[in-house]
């Protein structure tokens, strides 16, 4: 194995569901001896907001928003010189889910109290936003095999993957690193985790676009 070093103290990984995430973070977290931030999926709205159970989504994004926020108050108190903090999200993502599940009345609400509490959270060093074909995701999430995104509506991933496409699209608060996955397994094959690695590494300022051609 080569020896590589990140630049990036803190890293956060995002993406639409199923794309991947939490197996990137967990990965580069043994990697680099770093610490995990994964997000609450102990969320008890989430399983009546999946059956659409009306009301759920407005409790299930609070609950979101509040957990994540908190999470980063406890990462803007860590020592980020000593130990590398990698994330499964940032707090933007919290945001484009309210704005394609919550009404506009909904929204309004949920915005103000998002705006009060992220003004000083701290930002990472380096995103890696995650992108991958519908397919590709209900594939990864049938084989998670979490009993509430059973029945995920193919529609509602499309919808989620376009939204991420145009917000990081726009997107220019930190170095940003995409990576098309459709191609490669960084989970089962090494070669496609280390490549993805020295990607990572290289990842500076502005925009860079990682499309592998896969291990085969």
């Amino acid at each position: 194995m080569t020896v590589t070093t990140l630049a990036a103290r803190h890293i956060a990984v995002e993406g639409p569901i199923g794309v991947g995430k939490t197996s990137l973070v967990e990965l580069l977290a043994a990697r680099f001896e770093g610490v995990k931030i994964l997000e609450d999926v102990a969320n008890p709205f989430l399983e009546p907001f999946y059956r659409g159970k009306e009301g759920a989504a407005f409790q299930v994004q609070l609950f979101f928003l509040l957990s994540r926020h908190q999470q980063h108050v406890e990462v803007a108190q860590m020592d980020l010189f000593t130990r590398l903090v990698v994330a499964d999200y940032t707090m933007p993502k919290d945001r484009i889910f309210a704005r394609m599940n919550l009404d506009d009345e909904e929204f309004r609400l949920y915005d103000r109290l998002y705006r009060l509490l992220t003004v000083r959270l701290p930002k990472p060093d380096l995103v890696i936003y995650l992108e991958a074909g519908v397919e590709t995701c209900l594939r990864r999430i049938r084989m998670r095999g979490r009993e509430f995104e059973r029945n995920m509506d193919p529609d509602y991933l499309a919808r989620l993957k376009e939204a991420y496409n145009a917000f990081f699209y726009r997107y220019s608060e930190t170095p940003l690193l995409v990576v098309n996955t459709d191609e490669i397994d960084f989970v089962n094959k090494a070669e496609d985790f280390e490549n993805l690695v020295e990607q990572i590494a290289r990842a500076r300022q502005g925009t860079q676009v990682y499309v592998p051609l896969g291990s085969g």
